[in-house]
């Protein structure tokens, strides 16, 4: 059975992608492979599972609606206060017109951000503002 080894993010700056993905996974980036091995890839702190993440530079425009995306697990922290953390890190939110009609007028149970080179991803999770 395939396993996923790596997720490869395109980015115009791998240094600025991967500074911001390191802090927002609690990620570390991986030794270079050889001198001069210019290729960042991130990876969870030993012990932790979860797939390492790769900056791929690319100059091909961001998606607006784009086919795939990484879905973050809000954890303890609640939907509100790891949103606010992300967007803290550099990522903004992102107008989604395709959330889910049955969750209105509520909050979602996530909410979609662009990282700094536009990439969407969601974050899912409690919501922990008060009903």
């Amino acid at each position: 059975m395939a396993t996923i080894a790596q997720i490869s993010l395109g980015v115009s700056d791998c240094e600025r992608a991967g500074r911001f993905w390191a802090a927002a996974l609690g990620y570390r980036r991986r030794p270079p492979r050889y001198p001069g091995d210019d290729w960042i890839l991130l990876e969870p702190p030993p012990g932790v599972a979860g797939a390492a993440i790769a900056m791929d530079l690319s100059a091909s425009p961001v998606e607006r609606l784009p086919r795939i995306h990484l879905d973050l697990a809000a954890g303890e922290r609640g939907l509100d206060a790891e949103v606010d953390r992300l967007v803290g890190l550099g990522a903004r939110r992102v107008d989604w017109a395709h959330y889910p009609a049955e969750l209105e007028p509520g909050a979602p149970p996530y909410v979609v951000l662009a990282d700094p080179e536009g990439n969407r991803f969601c974050v899912c999770g409690e919501a922990d503002r008060p009903d």
